[in-house]
């Protein structure tokens, strides 16, 4: 009896132990794969193209604009205040409308400089500062406008004593290391084409 009680104990553990070496063990948890890093490179600070590839074209005015000069601008002719501040190089383009039959004649100039990207700051600022100090027989105010590029400022001017009382519209604004202004003058300024012709202007600033 003892010997048949054994037996049946043995053949219990031997079945306990055979069931424990069928069961598949459970699978090991593993860690979910992290993102992958994304490393973005920073923002160029510097256009990527010539002064010249970045002014306007005719296509970029209304169609009743002629365009009058593109040209290349000298070392000679910026300020010694542009030479200390790293002028690189710069472009002017001027357009104009003309109508004999109604006296109107209207221009709109665009100046490009290239200066290095760590003075733009300054450029900005001294810039500015030489603008509103120009000629004394000038009433200058700034007008609201929209913003163009990383910086920008505008003004509306007229000549004390004119009759006529022409306005002269100007946008000043920088963009990685471009500093641009552009003037909008003559018989018959039109807001609005300032407006669309500057956004242009910023959007050629690669």
């Amino acid at each position: 009896m003892r010997n048949r009680l054994i037996a049946l104990m043995l053949v219990v553990q031997m079945a306990i132990i055979s069931a424990g070496c069928l069961t598949p063990a459970a699978a090991p948890v593993l860690p979910e794969p992290l993102p992958p890093v994304i490393t973005l490179a920073p923002e160029s600070t510097r256009a990527t193209i010539s002064p010249g590839d970045m002014a306007l074209k005719l296509a970029d005015l209304p169609p009743d604009y002629l365009l009058r000069e593109r040209r290349v601008i000298a070392y000679s002719e910026v300020s010694q205040i542009s030479r200390d501040l790293g002028w690189q190089q710069g472009y002017a383009a001027t357009f104009y409308r003309m109508n004999r039959e109604k006296e109107d004649l209207t221009g709109i100039r665009q100046t490009i400089s290239i200066y290095p990207s760590e003075n733009m700051v300054k450029v900005y600022a001294i810039g500015t500062e030489e603008f509103l100090t120009g000629q004394k027989d000038i009433t200058r105010f700034e007008i609201p406008f929209p913003a163009i590029g990383d910086k920008s400022i505008a003004f509306r001017e007229t000549r004390d004593g004119d009759l006529q009382d022409f306005a002269i519209y100007t946008v000043i604004f920088k963009k990685k290391n471009v500093f641009e202004t552009i003037t909008m003058g003559g018989t018959t300024t039109d807001y609005e084409t300032l407006k669309d012709v500057t956004r242009k202007a910023a959007e050629k600033i690669p």
